[in-house]
């Protein structure tokens, strides 16, 4: 009767072989899904102590020894979600579902009515929060509720261009007034901001003074007007300052300019701005303006989210800035073979795949992440179909060995 036993252990192994491949198939479409594959080993009876086998051992069967999950890559495909990361490498994404930890490969991401990014299981992502645009250091669920970008007052800006070094000096005895071209040689305007996001205009104008051009260089003077100010006619204007070229066209030493004491209709505080003109030139060519760049802003909305190889989420601000918003971290394990699964593409850990080592992407073994994209399932199709096929096959041939056992049977029952 042993016979029927060996064969209903393989009819077993069989059937158990084909579920993990139906479930691999039924999965292959599944983002973050990693397949697993039966891990069969042969079954023998244990000899007696002292004794030995006369004729060799036969064997009783066989038995899984395991179902081995396999976490090879997936293929990334892209997305119009900026939301989807795909994990390129090693590592799994943290989760607080339902009140416990656990983790997955599934990187389709999307805000709930209370601006966690979660998953299609309601899994909220863990990682590193951030608070005011710095991040924390700490750990917790990644909550998106920084939606208004508060304004910047400017306070510095840097402004780089050429003065044409063969403009006609401004005669002298000439006073400066921005109402009056002949005043100056060049004018240019840029917008700054005050403290409550009101845009307002500055505007510098260079001079070359008759008389300033000598073998040390060409020395340019430079004012400034600024419009909604509480000054007469709502414009604040000053200066001169100088800047200084060498006889090669480059600046000569530092070179600035500072509107001080700006108070502001709007009731906005009162302003100091600095521009810096590092980098400008006085060559023979028309003046212009080759670079600008300040460190005002107005009030911003939340345009969109990105998200960077390193797990770094930015806000995306109408007002043409950004801002750090949290940190996605990734988690992996010595022996993720061990881990167990909970189903909706979650895993939880055991004994078996070791503690949790939780790190930032692209650091200490972990992968990249790559968004707008999502990780497919690493089911091959192909093969599953043909090992399904072998798998088939071999449930058959244990089936024909039960009615080859019988027929032997029928035949003593018939002596």
């Amino acid at each position: 009767m042993s016979t029927f036993q060996t064969a209903l252990s393989g009819l077993q192994a069989a059937s158990t072989d084909l579920q993990v491949m139906g479930n691999n198939i039924a999965n292959a479409n599944t983002v973050g899904f990693k397949s697993s594959n039966a891990q069969f080993a042969d079954t023998y009876a244990a000899a007696i102590a002292g004794t030995s086998p006369q004729y060799g051992q036969v064997g009783i069967g066989t038995s899984v020894a395991t179902v081995a999950q396999q976490f090879s890559q997936g293929n990334i495909e892209s997305t119009s979600n900026p939301l989807d990361v795909a994990i390129n490498g090693s590592g799994f994404f943290q989760f607080n579902y339902n009140g416990a930890t656990v983790y997955g490969r599934n990187g389709q991401f999307q805000l709930d009515q209370n601006g966690y990014i979660v998953d299609a299981a309601g899994g909220q992502l863990i990682g590193t929060p951030a608070v005011s645009g710095v991040l924390t250091g700490g750990s917790g669920p990644l909550q998106i509720t920084t939606t208004t970008l508060a304004p910047k007052a400017t306070t510095s800006g840097t402004l780089g261009l050429n003065l044409n070094a063969s403009v006609t000096p401004i005669p002298s005895g000439t006073a400066f007034s921005t109402s009056d071209p002949t005043s100056y040689n060049y004018s240019t305007t840029s917008t700054v901001y005050d403290s409550l996001g009101t845009s307002h205009l500055l505007t510098t104008y260079y001079a070359l003074p008759s008389g300033s051009a000598t073998a040390s260089g060409q020395a340019w003077n430079v004012y400034y007007s600024v419009d909604g100010t509480t000054a007469a006619g709502g414009i604040t204007s000053g200066g001169p300052s100088t800047i200084q070229f060498t006889p090669t066209g480059a600046i000569s030493g530092t070179a600035t300019l500072t509107a001080s004491g700006l108070t502001w209709a709007d009731g906005a505080s009162p302003s100091n701005i600095t521009l810096n003109f590092a980098g400008s030139t006085n060559y023979n060519a028309t003046s212009v303006v080759n670079s600008l760049t300040t460190d005002g802003s107005s009030v911003g909305q939340l345009s969109n989210l990105s998200i960077d190889p390193s797990g770094v989420v930015f806000g995306r601000y109408t007002n043409g800035q950004s801002a750090k918003l949290g940190l996605i971290t990734l988690t992996n394990f010595k022996a993720p073979q061990g881990l167990q699964r909970l189903g909706n593409n979650y895993f939880v850990p055991t004994y078996a795949s070791g503690q949790p080592l939780t790190g930032q992407p692209g650091g200490g073994g972990l992968g990249v992440l790559q968004s707008s994209a999502v990780e497919q399932s690493n089911v091959d199709l192909s093969s599953q179909l043909v090992n399904l096929i072998v798998a088939q096959q071999a449930y058959q041939a244990n089936a024909q060995t039960i009615k080859t056992q019988n027929q032997v049977v029928q035949t003593l029952l018939s002596l």
